[in-house]
């Protein structure tokens, strides 16, 4: 039975795995531009977004791994959960987790970079002429990510020497569980400096893109709208055209018959008003696609379902608002219990000792963690939510370096050196999504589950504690039990919590940092929420003319395989009966 119940957390996570690909695959291809997609970097951002994906998402089947060792109900471990099978569970765990950061380090600091200059070296003229080989552009990316090697072995070098928070003066390193967090080797201590730093400036990128994106999210859910397709923007682009027209034909009638030509003023004018008009047309022409006009039945029945789906679309978006206000709530609360009753406060990076203020979330998974995999789903669905947030916020700030905007993420429009920056963004991000999750949504899941130990005098000795007379002995593992020698005999830490606590209290400065970024990030989330729900939407023309611009000029790009239909024309002498119909549209 025990075997069937381990094989089935193990299948349940290879199903979230490849769920998670097509989830990165889906997100890949539909924010690439079409026009600049390359094989090299659509394949690693997807295998580096199902990586750190699956990373966090360790954390359930951990959960779930350890508690399966225990029974809730009697506060005792089961027959076949001796020391020795806990331990492999624990060490199988360990290895995956460490293979899965080094993994997630190694493709945000090289193999994203190396992907990075292997596209910028890309010469299509000298590859057409044969001066470009593959070993000369291998070469050319490779001398440029050498500084990004380095980087990462001096990153390790220094975790590898760098003194630990050992006996620092005012810190409680009195109980086992931080003995036990600072016994560790010069590896260990390593990977734990790494992970706190790239955590460290996860929670920087978190706490403004997650936040901002966060808040958004369902807002745009709430007050979405059919963009170019809105009757005010059809009626005020034909409006906007007639007047253009108008104005032209003005300007031609008063200089009819002039010598010359028109004069200078009005030559500028006209040119102006030439150029409006051509976006005008643009404009008119998306919202007649929009709305379905000179479109297949299905694309017109696609338009029509989504009208009626609208409805639901704005529920969804009240349920995510819903949510996403039950996790702020779920993390303030956590967030002034850590604040208030930790143990040694900025000493161990706020570390509880147990639960003072209960928050729902937390209540939940530890509720539901009792039948898996319902709190996989619930913790699979909150970050997804995360990370959605994360998206839409890198979307709309954009990236930059200060107030420069280097680069935009769009859908369709995103170029390969974005979606490459985006993706160690987003890499970073999860990390900060990992901590966030374990440490302030849902410490007691994340720590021990629905983990429950016997407080009561065992029957005879050398036996388990037996409160089958006595339900109310019966009480949740914690950090600081009531009875450290009865939790210690039942309770297993996550290794997933081990690992994060180790990196709070081993070096506090990180701890500190990654804490009272929460309240940056709650103070973010409150204000954008605020303000976009009390804002009105408007539509970026702009926008729509550029993307409008991009999509004609694709559409001359990819004219070629017309060129042989044009060249039939000429020798029947007649027009097909598309092109016909294209050239009275030019005409309008």
């Amino acid at each position: 039975m025990a075997l069937v119940q381990l094989a089935l957390i193990w299948v349940v996570y290879a199903v979230v795995v490849v769920l998670l690909a097509a989830i990165a695959s889906i997100f890949i291809y539909v924010y690439q531009s079409p026009r600049e997609r390359a094989p090299s970097v659509t394949v690693v951002s997807i295998f580096t977004l199902t990586a750190l994906l699956a990373t966090v998402l360790l954390l359930p089947v951990d959960v779930a791994l350890v508690s399966s060792t225990t029974s809730s109900k009697l506060g005792q471990r089961k027959e076949w959960a001796t020391q020795q099978k806990v331990d492999d569970i624990v060490y199988t765990l360990k290895v995956l987790y460490y293979t899965l950061f080094s993994l997630d380090a190694i493709l945000c600091l090289i193999v994203v970079p190396f992907t990075y200059f292997w596209y910028e070296e890309y010469d299509q003229v000298e590859a057409e002429e044969g001066h470009q080989t593959l070993g000369r552009r291998f070469w050319g990316a490779f001398k440029y990510t050498i500084g990004f090697i380095l980087l990462v072995i001096i990153l390790f070098i220094v975790g590898f020497f760098v003194p630990v928070a050992k006996d620092k003066k005012g810190a409680n390193y009195d109980l086992d569980f931080f003995k036990h967090l600072l016994s560790e080797n010069r590896g260990e201590r390593a990977l734990t400096f790494a992970l706190g730093l790239l955590t460290t400036l996860g929670v920087l990128l978190y706490m403004l893109y997650t936040a901002a994106g966060l808040a958004l999210l369902p807002v745009t859910f709430i007050k979405s709208a059919p963009s170019i397709s809105a009757p005010s923007l059809t009626a005020n682009t034909a409006s906007d055209l007639e007047a253009n027209r108008e104005r032209q034909r003005q300007l031609e009638g008063r200089n009819e018959g002039r010598e010359g030509g028109l004069s200078a003023k009005d030559r500028r004018e006209l040119d102006a008003l030439v150029r409006e008009e051509r976006t005008l047309q643009r404009r008119q022409r998306l919202a007649a696609e929009a709305s379905g006009e000179n479109q297949s039945v299905f694309m017109r029945t696609w338009t029509k379902i989504e009208a009626v789906l609208r409805p639901l679309k704005l529920l969804g978006g009240i349920i995510i608002l819903i949510v996403a206000v039950v996790l702020w709530v779920s993390m303030l609360l956590t967030g002034i219990d850590k604040a208030k009753n930790s143990i040694c406060k900025s000493h161990c990076g706020y570390i509880l000792g147990h639960i003072n203020i209960p928050n729902p979330i937390n209540w939940i998974l530890v509720n539901s963690a009792k039948v898996f995999p319902i709190d996989y789903v619930i913790f699979l669905l909150l970050t997804l939510l995360l990370f959605s947030g994360s998206v839409v916020g890198i979307g709309v700030v954009g990236i930059r370096f200060l107030w420069l905007r280097i680069f935009q993420i769009r859908k369709g429009h995103t170029s390969p050196q974005a979606m490459l920056v985006a993706t160690v963004m987003l890499t970073l991000i999860a990390l900060a999504i990992n901590y966030a999750l374990a440490m302030m949504v849902a410490p007691q899941y994340s720590h021990y589950g629905p983990q429950t130990y016997c407080d009561h005098e065992p029957s005879k000795h050398g036996g388990q504690p037996d409160c089958t007379d006595h339900p109310n002995h019966i009480k949740p593992c914690q950090e600081k039990p009531e009875s450290q020698a009865a939790a210690k005999n039942v309770c297993t830490p996550s290794v997933a919590s081990t690992f994060l606590d180790r990196v709070t209290v081993n070096y506090s400065f990180f701890g500190g940092i990654q804490f009272w970024a929460q309240f940056v990030f709650l103070a973010i989330f409150l204000v954008v929420v605020v303000t976009s729900l009390f804002r009105t939407p408007k539509l970026n023309e702009y926008q729509l003319d550029q993307d409008a611009e991009e999509d004609e000029e694709e559409g001359l790009l990819a004219s070629t395989g017309r060129r042989f239909g044009a060249t039939w024309q000429d020798i029947t002498g007649r027009a097909s009966r598309q092109t016909n119909g294209n050239s009275s549209h030019e005409d309008q």
